[in-house]
């Protein structure tokens, strides 16, 4: 029974795989997403919270980037040293029954575990660490930033580098691992710009 729903589920793993990287292609994604993968265009934007944080609210705002650190640290251990090393799982660029049908974008195809995704894991444990540690300072907008992690992971997908389960389940163990260090973080301290700080 369990192995049964096992391989259905990644029967339409595989299927959902194809419709992104095949039939939902473009010329625009072709371009644009192998790049929104790369550290050159998403790091601009965690460097830019990063001096924020620094900025408006110095030493809490350090404390807030030693928070971030550690959700990011947190999230890499357990998906690169953790669940890759736990259950491996061939990446679709080098799994040769899809040869021929798949679309690779990029030079290189890691050869490291499919599952689960690292760059969802992490995208997604900063994101959740970021919109619970400054939503009530920045608003509603913060919550773009899922919006960014999600195209980030769409991309890995879009790509041919990861099936959406890696970055399905590589997003819900990223937002965990965030909500816990997003929350730590408020019950420790609270970010109050230097005039309010009591």
């Amino acid at each position: 029974m369990v192995l049964s729903v096992l391989q259905e589920l990644l029967r339409r793993d595989r299927e959902l795989f194809n419709m992104v990287n095949s039939q939902w292609s473009n010329s625009f994604f072709d371009t644009v997403l192998p790049y929104v993968r790369n550290a050159i265009v998403w790091a601009p934007l965690y460097l830019f919270f990063i001096v924020f944080a620094i900025i408006n609210f110095r030493r809490s705002g350090l404390l807030w980037v030693l928070g971030a650190l550690l959700t990011v640290a947190t999230s890499d251990l357990v998906s690169s040293w953790g669940i890759k090393e736990l259950i491996f799982r061939l990446r679709p660029c080098r799994d040769e029954a899809l040869a021929g049908h798949i679309r690779l974008l990029v030079q290189y195809c890691p050869k490291s575990s499919s599952f689960v995704s690292s760059h969802a894991v992490n995208h997604f444990a900063i994101s959740m660490f970021i919109f619970l540690t400054l939503k009530d300072v920045t608003g509603k907008w913060l919550r773009l930033i899922f919006f960014w992690a999600f195209a980030i992971c769409y991309a890995q997908v879009y790509v041919g580098v990861h099936y959406p389960v890696d970055v399905i389940c590589g997003s819900m163990v990223g937002l965990f691992i965030g909500y816990c260090w997003g929350k730590m973080f408020n019950h420790s301290y609270s970010l109050q710009l230097p005039e309010q700080e009591t």
